[in-house]
């Protein structure tokens, strides 16, 4: 029997990244102990695991093999100790999404969850960042974007939920003030845009509509958020770019309008990350559950 299973852990991860510092950064301990362990594991089993090639850990005909019977191995280990621990569905969730999809959205629709699971207490958190789950005691992130796969590590779950188009958005008075017969035509108006828009931004949206002068455009106000965006464009400031279920209630009223049905190039895609063995799994299936029932549109 092997009695060092923590070096089995390292190997696995290592194997999995092949690298060690992205191994290390898993782990929460250094590329050094990374290295060590691994040494002390090929000592042991006398065979070469791992070789270096460029910015690789490539594994062996040796670590291969042993990467075909850990990984597997740790899984149901994993699922056993899972079984054990998992918490009831009566407790705490802890939930992080954007500020806006957090104000706009969820919180509107929370009593309604809230009314159907009174025993799950969600703790809500706002940040647009990709942060550690783990680090930050975070059960579920709703994330947005065209890069969330690509941020998710691989212990993580990544569910697509939905695709979204992202459309130009004001005020119904200011939309009556102003002759918008064409695109170009918005550039008489204020443009609110987020300071860091990523794929959202208002230059690929008017190049896609076959727009130039924007890029003379002097009239620009930026923001941190799309719920401030959206309360400037309200109050009757500019338009923005936004997705509908963000301003659904009023779109519906009639305080909103899409001037042109005319959407960005890049739709947002919709997920949730979390860690399939949380030993929160059923209040996070209940809540993502939910969740994908509701209409986002």
């Amino acid at each position: 029997m092997f009695k060092n299973i923590n070096l089995l852990v390292t190997f696995e991860c290592a194997a999995r990244h092949q690298s060690y510092s992205l191994a290390a950064a898993e782990l929460c301990i250094s590329q050094a102990a990374v290295s060590q362990q691994m040494r002390m594991l090929e000592q042991q089993l006398g065979q070469r695991l791992f070789v270096r090639v460029g910015r690789q850990m490539q594994l062996t005909q040796a670590g291969c093999t042993l990467a075909e019977h850990t990984g597997p191995a740790l899984t149901m280990i994993g699922h056993g100790i899972n079984s054990l621990r998992q918490e009831e569905l009566a407790g705490e969730l802890s939930i992080s999404s954007t500020q806006a999809f957090n104000t706009l959205w969820l919180m509107p629709r929370l009593q309604e969850f809230a009314s159907l699971y009174p025993q799950i207490r969600i703790r809500l958190h706002s940040s647009a960042s990709f942060e550690d789950l783990r680090h930050a005691r975070i059960d579920l992130a709703i994330r947005f974007g065209t890069q969330v796969e690509k941020h998710t590590p691989t212990t993580l779950a990544c569910e697509y939920f939905g695709t979204s188009p992202v459309l130009p958005v004001c005020s119904a008075q200011l939309a009556a003030s102003l002759p918008l017969n064409t695109p170009a035509d918005l550039l008489a108006t204020w443009l609110v845009s987020l300071e860091q828009p990523g794929a959202y931004d208002w230059p690929s949206w008017f190049e896609a509509q076959q727009v130039a002068d924007y890029v003379d455009h002097p009239h620009w106000t930026y923001v941190n958020s799309t719920d401030m965006a959206l309360s400037a464009v309200a109050n009757g400031h500019g338009v923005t770019l936004a997705v509908p279920y963000l301003f659904r209630r009023q779109l519906d009223n009639g305080e909103l309008v899409v001037p042109f049905q005319l959407p960005h190039p890049n739709p947002v895609k919709r997920y949730l990350v979390y860690d399939p063995n949380s030993a929160r799994i059923a209040r996070l299936q209940t809540f993502m559950n939910w969740l994908k029932a509701q209409e986002l549109r």
